[in-house]
C-alpha cells in the first residue's frame, strides 16, 4: 500500500481539497500572520519547499511568506481527523491593488484517495463533510489569532467567492462551505446543496 504522507509519490499530489481564506488585506505582515497561526492551528509537521525529495532528504524553510514567493508553495504533512497522516501545502494568490490577498491551504485528492477519505457522492463535484468540518475547525482556530474577511471549504474553491459580495451574510444554498466573520465571531455555513 502506498504511503499518502509521501512527497515523492507524485499520485499523492494534483487537485486540493481547500481551506481558501481572503486576508482582507494584502500586506505581507497580515499574510504572514495568517500563514503561522494557519499552520499551527493545522498542526502541520514541517515546512519544506520540494516535493521531489521526502522531508528527511531536505531542510526545512522558514514558514514565511518569503518561502511561498520563493517556492511558490510550502509543503508539509498534516494528520486527518481519521489518524491517517497526509501530504498538504499552503499558497498565497496576492490580489495586488484590485483585491485582497488569499491564502490556500490544501490536502491533495490523490492523498485523500490513499488515505482511504470519501470525497465524491455522486454530485457533479467532490464533497466530504468530514474533510469540510475539519478544515472548518482549522479555519476557527486560525481565525482567533489571525482574523480575516472570508474563507471557503470545499475541492477547489479558492476565488470563488469575495467577502465584499456577501454583505456580512452566508447564502442560503450553499455549494461549498462558508466562514465569514460577523461583529468579531466567525460562523460556519456548511456546504448545504
Amino acid at each position: 500500500m502506498s504511503n499518502p504522507a509521501s512527497f515523492r509519490d507524485q499520485s499523492n499530489w494534483g487537485d486540493g481539497y481547500e481551506l481558501a481564506i481572503e486576508a482582507g488585506s494584502t500586506g505581507d505582515a497580515e499574510l504572514q500572520s495568517l500563514l503561522s497561526a494557519l499552520w499551527s492551528a493545522a498542526g502541520v509537521r514541517g515546512c519544506f519547499g520540494r516535493r521531489d525529495r521526502e522531508p528527511d532528504e531536505q531542510d526545512e524553510v522558514p514558514c514565511t511568506v518569503a518561502s511561498l514567493t520563493e517556492y511558490g508553495q510550502v509543503l508539509g504533512q498534516v494528520r486527518l481527523p481519521t489518524g491517517q497522516s497526509v501530504v498538504c501545502g499552503c499558497m498565497a494568490v496576492r490580489g495586488g491593488d484590485d483585491s485582497s490577498d488569499w491564502l490556500d491551504f490544501y490536502v491533495p485528492t490523490g492523498a485523500l484517495d490513499k488515505a482511504g477519505i470519501e470525497y465524491w457522492d455522486g454530485r457533479p463535484f467532490f464533497r466530504s463533510a468530514v474533510i469540510d468540518d475539519w478544515l472548518a475547525g482549522i479555519a476557527t482556530e486560525t481565525f482567533r489569532q489571525a482574523p480575516f474577511s472570508l474563507g471557503v471549504v470545499g475541492w477547489m474553491v479558492s476565488g470563488l467567492a469575495e467577502a465584499s459580495t456577501l454583505a456580512g451574510e452566508l447564502p442560503k444554498e450553499r455549494g461549498m462551505g462558508y466562514l465569514l466573520p460577523r461583529d468579531g465571531i466567525l460562523h460556519y455555513g456548511p456546504a448545504n446543496t
